[in-house]
């Protein structure tokens, strides 16, 4: 029997050309769990991946029955795995990479140990930033839910020190130019406090690398602590501590699906103590672990008058 035939990287897939088919292998090893679209592009270019037996490379496209390879061993990528996902209180102290070439801690090392496929970080918090992270099984959803078309608000309690005044707050909401382009917060909240240190809940409609800082930094002021409280519709479980996880039921994984605009995938139902621990916290806290934002009950919302 004849081989499927192998796409070329540089079709183009012109209008009425019925030979360019299929998914780009990137997404669709991410859509199976093998890691963010991003990082699996990285393996492509390193030459890690085949199909059909021919080195893959960017731009390929996964025809169906074609064989996937990663370092010479096949690639399951027909089989829909059930999903999971993590919601994790990031301390201070732990970077979101992998592997840390200064020896620190990184995020990775708090989560629980997963038999075949890898968990997968959505966005990143820096070494000295605190809060909210999440995590899934799904590189799709992942991709998805960063990349910058998805708009999905972020939103932090940060202590500022200085003297901020009311033309302050509305120079951060109407834009500044930074670095890498211009910036804005799309909200600001009082948050209270004395003196110098002062608290206000911030919201940002992308992830750039530090840009809650670096917007505070244009205006001459410093940002001593930072914490996310909220990704979209997911919001910080109160009575979370720092370096604790939770993974999330069926329904507020599909409020994730469903931020993202992706049809939702079959969840792998919670086991014993990962369901006692969603009870122990909802009766701790007085109210769901994960919140929706069309409830009105974040920290946020509160605020407002």
């Amino acid at each position: 029997m004849s081989k499927t035939p192998r796409p070329s990287a540089d079709a183009k897939g012109k209008a009425g050309d019925q030979s360019v088919q299929g998914e780009k292998l990137q997404k669709s090893l991410a859509r199976a769990g093998m890691g963010s679209r991003r990082e699996m592009e990285r393996w492509i270019e390193q030459g890690r991946f085949a199909i059909d037996g021919h080195r893959a490379k960017l731009g390929d496209r996964l025809l169906p029955g074609g064989r996937v390879t990663l370092d010479g061993k096949p690639v399951e990528l027909d089989a829909e795995e059930q999903v999971r996902c993590l919601l994790y209180h990031k301390p201070v102290g732990e970077v979101c990479s992998r592997k840390d070439p200064e020896g620190r801690r990184t995020v990775f090392d708090s989560l629980p140990d997963m038999k075949g496929g890898r968990w997968i970080v959505v966005g990143r918090l820096d070494f000295t930033t605190s809060g909210l992270l999440l995590f899934t099984t799904d590189g799709e959803l992942a991709h998805t839910l960063m990349h910058p078309s998805s708009t999905i608000e972020r939103e932090y309690l940060v202590r500022v020190m200085g003297q901020v005044d009311d033309q302050t707050l509305e120079t951060l909401k109407e834009g500044v130019i930074l670095d890498d382009g211009p910036a804005r917060f799309t909200d600001i909240v009082d948050g209270g406090g004395e003196g110098i240190n002062h608290w206000f809940y911030v919201v940002l409609m992308e992830g750039r690398n530090r840009e809650v800082r670096r917007l505070w930094e244009s205006q001459g002021l410093t940002v001593s602590r930072l914490k996310r409280v909220r990704y979209g519709d997911v919001f910080m479980p109160s009575k979370l501590k720092q370096g604790e996880w939770m993974e999330l039921p069926e329904r507020d994984v599909q409020v994730l699906y469903n931020m993202a605009g992706l049809d939702p995938k079959p969840v792998r139902p919670l086991g014993d103590k990962a369901r006692e621990k969603l009870e122990r916290l909802a009766k701790k806290s007085g109210r769901e672990t994960v919140r929706r934002l069309a409830s009105g009950k974040s920290g946020f919302k509160r605020s407002r008058k």
